[in-house]
C-alpha cells in the first residue's frame, strides 16, 4: 500500500522536479516470424508488431491520466533481427528494418529497437548480412535502432567485429551527412549487453525473454539533484543514504506504472530499469547532480568518485524497492543529452579520456559523443576496443554510441533535436592504432571469467 505522504511526495516530484517515466517498452518475440521468403517474413513481422502493440500508446496515455505521471516515450523492442532473418533468402536486411519502421509508425511509437546482432564470439552468415546492412537500414528509416554486441566477460572481445563496426559507424555518418551523422545516434556497440534493456538505442528482446513483456525505464536526475542539494555539507554516508532513499521512491513509482501497463495490455511485467537518464532540459542533468555534490564542474578531479557513489546508491535504492530491477539501472552519461555535460565539454573540462574513466563506474559507456568527421574508422574501432575492455574485465555492461560528424571539426556543434540534443565536437588522439585493431581474431576472456 502507498501512504498519502508518498502520493503527495510523488506529485511534488512530478510537478517540481521533472520526475517522469522515461519509457514504457514492449518487448515482442519475432522468432515465429522467420521464413525462407524474406517478403513473407517481413509481412509477418509487421503484422505481429502492429497486433501486439496496437494498444501500447493508448495504454500509456491512460496511465498518464489516471496517475498523473508523465510517460515520455512508448517504444518497442524485438528479437535481434539477425536471428529472425537468417533463415530467409535475403542478401540485405534493409527490408526488415523498413518493415519494423512501418510497424512503429502505425502503432505510434517513437523508436523500435532490435536491428541487432550478437557476435561476441564470432559471426554467422546472418550476423554478417545484418552488420553490412546497418548503414543503409538506419539511413533509410526514421524509428529503427540498431545494436551489436561484440564482447563479453565470458567470451572475450571479437576484434574482427570491433574493426568492422568502426567502418560501419563511418558509413552511417556519411549516409546521413546532411543530418550531422544522425544514423550513428541510433547505433550502439556493446559488451555484456543485457537482454531486457528498455532504453534506446540499445534495446532488443532477448532470446531468454517471454513471448511479450513490458519493461519500464524510470528517470529522475532532477529529483536526485534536489535531494542532494538538501544535504549540502553532510558526510558521504549521509549523501549516499539520501540518494538511496530517493532512488527507492522513484523505483516504487516505476514498478507501479509498469505493472499497470502490463495489466492493461494483458502481458507479463518484466523489469523496471532505474537509470538516471538526462535530457537537454535545464534541471534534468546527471552532471548537475554531481556538481550538487560539490564539484565545480563535471569532469574535474573527483568526478569519477562522485559518479561511483551516485551509481551505487541508485542501484541499492532500486534493489530495496523492487525485486524486478533490471536492464542497466544506474546513471547514464550521454554527452549530447545532458545540458550540464555539454557545458563542461564546451569548457574543455570534460574530455573523451575523462568520459572513458567515468564509464568504469556508470551504467553504460561512451554515449552520444560527437567527434571530428575526419576521424579514421580505425581510431573509432580503437575507442570501441578500449570501452569493450573496460566492460569485459569489470563484469559490467559497456557501450559506445559515437558520431563522427561529417565536415565538422573540434569546436563545431552537431544538432539532433529532441531527446538526442546537441553536442560540441570533442577531440580524439591524433596518434593512430590501425595496426593494433587490424590484427583480427579475438581478445581472450580474462582469467576472472573462470568462475564455474
Amino acid at each position: 500500500m502507498y501512504s498519502i505522504n508518498e502520493v503527495l511526495e510523488t506529485i511534488r516530484m512530478v510537478q517540481e522536479e521533472k520526475l517522469d517515466i522515461r519509457t514504457i517498452t514492449m518487448g515482442i518475440s519475432l522468432r515465429d516470424c522467420a521464413d525462407s521468403d524474406y517478403r513473407k517474413s517481413c509481412q509477418k513481422i509487421y503484422d505481429k508488431i502492429t497486433t501486439r502493440a496496437a494498444n501500447l500508446v493508448q495504454a500509456g496515455e491512460e496511465i498518464e491520466r489516471e496517475y498523473g505521471i508523465p510517460i515520455i516515450n512508448k517504444r518497442i523492442s524485438v528479437t535481434p533481427i539477425s536471428l529472425v532473418a537468417e533463415s530467409s533468402d535475403a542478401e540485405n536486411y534493409t527490408a526488415f528494418a523498413k518493415a519494423m519502421d512501418r510497424a512503429a509508425k502505425e502503432v505510434g511509437v517513437n523508436f523500435i529497437g532490435g536491428f541487432s546482432a550478437l557476435v561476441h564470439k564470432g559471426f554467422t552468415k546472418g550476423d554478417r548480412i545484418l552488420i553490412n546492412s546497418i548503414p543503409e537500414a538506419l539511413s533509410a528509416t526514421e524509428r529503427v535502432c540498431s545494436s551489436v554486441n561484440v564482447g563479453s566477460t565470458k567470451d572475450g572481445i571479437n576484434m574482427d567485429a570491433v574493426y568492422r563496426m568502426g567502418q560501419v559507424i563511418k558509413e552511417c555518418a556519411e549516409r546521413t551527412a546532411d543530418q550531422d551523422g544522425l544514423a550513428c545516434a541510433k547505433l550502439v556497440v556493446f559488451c555484456n549487453v543485457p537482454e531486457d534493456n528498455p532504453f534506446m538505442a540499445g534495446a532488443f528482446h532477448g532470446i531468454g525473454e517471454p513471448e511479450c513483456t513490458i519493461n519500464v525505464g524510470v528517470s529522475g536526475p532532477g529529483v536526485v539533484k534536489n535531494a542532494v542539494a538538501k544535504v549540502k555539507g553532510s558526510d558521504f554516508g549521509t549523501l549516499a543514504e539520501t540518494v538511496k532513499k530517493t532512488a527507492f521512491k522513484i523505483t516504487r513509482m516505476g514498478e507501479l506504472v509498469g505493472r499497470a501497463a502490463a495489466k492493461k495490455l494483458g502481458v507479463p511485467f518484466g523489469i523496471v530499469d532505474l537509470s538516471l537518464a538526462p535530457t537537454p532540459a535545464v534541471g534534468d542533468s546527471v552532471a548537475e547532480v554531481l556538481e550538487a555534490m560539490g564539484l565545480e564542474t563535471c569532469g574535474t578531479h573527483g568526478t569519477t568518485a562522485a559518479l561511483a557513489l551516485l551509481n551505487d546508491a541508485v542501484k541499492k535504492g532500486g534493489a530495496m524497492a523492487s525485486s524486478y530491477v533490471g536492464g542497466l539501472s544506474g546513471a547514464f552519461i550521454p554527452l549530447s543529452e545532458d545540458a550540464g555535460m555539454i557545458r563542461a565539454a564546451e569548457k574543455g573540462v570534460l574530455t573523451l579520456e575523462k568520459l572513458e574513466a567515468m564509464t568504469c563506474v556508470c551504467s553504460v559507456g561512451l554515449d552520444m559523443i560527437a567527434i571530428p568527421g575526419d576521424t579514421p574508422a580505425e581510431t573509432i574501432a580503437a575507442i570501441i576496443a578500449d570501452e569493450m575492455a573496460i566492460g569485459m574485465v569489470n563484469f559490467k555492461t559497456t557501450a559506445v554510441r559515437i558520431i563522427p560528424a561529417p565536415g565538422k571539426k573540434v569546436g563545431d556543434h552537431v544538432e539532433f533535436g529532441g531527446l538526442l540534443g546537441h553536442a560540441p565536437i570533442i577531440p580524439v588522439k591524433a596518434a593512430g592504432a590501425a595496426e593494433f585493431v587490424s590484427r583480427g581474431g579475438r581478445i581472450p576472456a580474462p582469467i576472472q571469467s573462470l568462475k564455474n
